[in-house]
């Protein structure tokens, strides 16, 4: 099984992946309906068997058909992603990239949100880390 980065995704791929996580499990024609502009249905047949064989999704069978699974949590997906981003753009720098983070979002945060942070901080804080 390879890496699990979105970074080694193509595009088409990526949006494969993200209507999977949203959906939890997709079929191939499930996929044509959600995906933007799809390609042909062998296209996608394709593009799913690639993805299983990358190692991001595994398949059930039901019946006649596939339905695909995504082989990592959301969860882990979302740390792995975020690590290979840290890695980088931000040599392996938390800070830095939540100072990026926070100036590029100064303006969509609530006082709710901004909060939020403030205890996540105080509770890491406490935790030692």
């Amino acid at each position: 099984m390879t890496k699990h980065t979105h970074s080694n995704l193509s595009r088409r791929e990526r949006q494969i992946m993200d209507i999977i996580y949203r959906r939890a499990q997709a079929t191939a024609m499930e996929m044509m309906e959600n995906l933007p502009d799809p390609p042909s249905y062998s296209a996608v047949r394709a593009m799913l068997r690639l993805l299983e064989e990358k190692g991001y999704l595994k398949h059930q069978q039901d019946g006649l058909r596939y339905v695909y699974l995504p082989t990592l949590s959301r969860e882990k997906a979302r740390q792995s992603a975020l690590k290979q981003m840290l890695q980088t753009f931000f040599e392996d720098s938390t800070e830095d990239a939540v100072a990026t983070l926070l100036d590029i979002s100064k303006s969509k945060l609530s006082k709710a949100d901004l909060d939020r942070l403030s205890k996540l901080i105080d509770k890491a804080r406490k935790e030692g880390r």
